[in-house]
């Protein structure tokens, strides 16, 4: 009996240990979805200034997810070259194309798992 409530007390222990690594993980990839949220809402709307201003917040944090993701590696890269694409777009004043970029960016970062 004491085994199993010593094995039951070091799991909680690693779970509890563990909880602010994957909160960090997960933030990242939040915010970075916020950003990229707030470019395509503003791309959709023809403000391509608002949305670049999105669109490299949410690069940023889809770089530091993609470095704390090594398993979602994949998806973080996509989500950064749609990312850089919006943003060569929304410096072009494009923004119905940086838009789209935004939402491929999106759609990686959902499938990253993270």
């Amino acid at each position: 009996m004491k085994l199993v409530r010593n094995t039951i007390a070091m799991g909680l222990l690693a779970m509890l240990l563990s909880t602010p690594v994957l909160a960090a993980d997960a933030g990242h990839t939040s915010a970075a979805m916020e950003h990229a949220g707030e470019a395509k809402a503003h791309g959709e709307m023809g403000h391509a200034k608002e949305l670049l201003k999105h669109a490299k917040e949410s690069l940023a944090h889809a770089k530091a997810a993609g470095k704390e993701h090594a398993d979602a590696h994949k998806h973080m890269d996509e989500a950064i070259k749609h990312l850089e694409e919006a943003i060569k777009h929304a410096e072009m004043d494009h923004a119905g194309e940086a838009a789209k970029h935004t939402e491929d960016a999106m759609k990686h970062m959902r499938e990253s798992g993270h």
